[in-house]
């Protein structure tokens, strides 16, 4: 689904194309343009600034040329090696910051999938490293994470094993927190960040998932193309305590059928005695949503979903400067942010 459609966006875009001309960022022009051409710009560019130089962790020069980074690289592991970006905002001098690992949908680049969620500007105001690891199209030919392969879907093998490795390689590099390592994805990298979070949960404190599925509920190409259609449950986890998660979903998605959502819930929480409250927005020109909160004996909040009404397969709260964004929903980059910060891991 693209981004609404505004007025005149053609010169607006020119312009900013034109200043990343100048600066030697062609990657990030030619994706301005072409996304303008197609209706989904109309605003300044969100800090997605590039370098190709290596910053140590301990760095303490915050001149100019070194603020808001954007880096670079590729991780190779037992698995296979991948491309990654990686954001490091003004404010990191090496001291412990949080780390958020970014999966992006079919059809995306970490490039594209940073400009929609905006969460480079959240990292620069908040101060926490973002990772945007980028698949191929020689492993997949449209760009999508391989959620429904079996192998894909385990620990210690296939990309769980290459993601695992690449975050662990970047917490090696830099001062990361470990207790507030987090990992999110949008659609096909929604559904591979809760296999991230179902194996590995001694990694990853808390999960974001937006218009994803539930874990191991597809084995091919086959069951996934029916699971997305009409929605489908994914086995029973056997949890002792839900990993945290936060899910994001629009009820007009022709994608993802919404029902994957419950099926994600309905997972996570099988078994446990959770609590819900539930409360409903309707916002005054932008979109409504419905808000569940799961929450364990205690009072510990365990599960949020986020039913976003009239949205389709899109980032809710997204900037149109990137693609498969929503512009009108409630912020999901700032919901996931503030979810993950109140779940460090223990």
């Amino acid at each position: 689904m693209k981004s609404f459609e505004m007025r005149n966006p053609i010169p607006k875009s020119l312009v900013q194309a034109t200043r990343l001309v100048g600066a030697g960022k062609l990657a990030e022009a030619t994706l301005f343009i072409r996304n303008a051409l197609q209706g989904r710009v109309t605003s300044p560019l969100p800090i997605a600034p590039t370098a190709d130089v290596s910053i140590p962790a301990g760095s303490t020069d915050d001149g100019p040329d070194l603020s808001r980074r954007f880096l670079k690289g590729r991780f190779v592991g037992p698995a296979g090696s991948r491309p990654y970006r990686l954001y490091i905002p003004h404010g990191y001098h090496g001291q412990p910051v949080p780390l958020i690992v970014m999966l992006h949908g079919c059809t995306q680049s970490p490039e594209d999938f940073a400009l929609g969620t905006r969460m480079n500007e959240i990292a620069e105001a908040q101060n926490f490293l973002v990772l945007y690891p980028g698949q191929t199209r020689a492993a997949n030919a449209s760009k999508c994470w391989n959620w429904f392969n079996v192998e894909d879907q385990q620990a210690d093998r296939g990309e769980p094993l290459l993601l695992a490795g690449m975050t662990r390689q970047i917490m090696a590099e830099y001062a990361i927190d470990p207790k507030r390592v987090f990992v999110a994805g949008l659609s096909a990298g929604g559904a591979a960040a809760l296999i991230m979070g179902a194996t590995y949960s001694g990694l990853y404190a808390a999960v974001g998932v937006h218009s994803g599925l539930a874990y191991a509920a597809a084995s091919d190409a086959s069951s996934a193309f029916f699971l997305m259609r009409q929605g489908g449950k994914g086995p029973s986890l056997a949890l002792e305590r839900a990993f945290p998660t936060i899910v994001f979903q629009g009820d007009a998605d022709t994608t993802v059928n919404p029902a994957n959502a419950d099926a994600i819930i309905d997972q996570l929480a099988a078994g446990l005695s959770l609590d819900v409250r539930k409360s409903v927005t309707e916002a005054n020109g932008r979109r409504g949503y419905e808000r569940a909160v799961y929450s364990d004996r205690s009072g510990k909040s365990l599960i949020e979903k986020w039913i976003v009404h009239g949205a389709g397969h899109a980032w809710s709260g997204g900037s149109p400067a990137g693609s498969f964004t929503d512009p009108a929903g409630p912020d999901a980059s700032e919901e996931m942010l503030k979810f993950f910060l109140s779940h460090p891991r223990h």
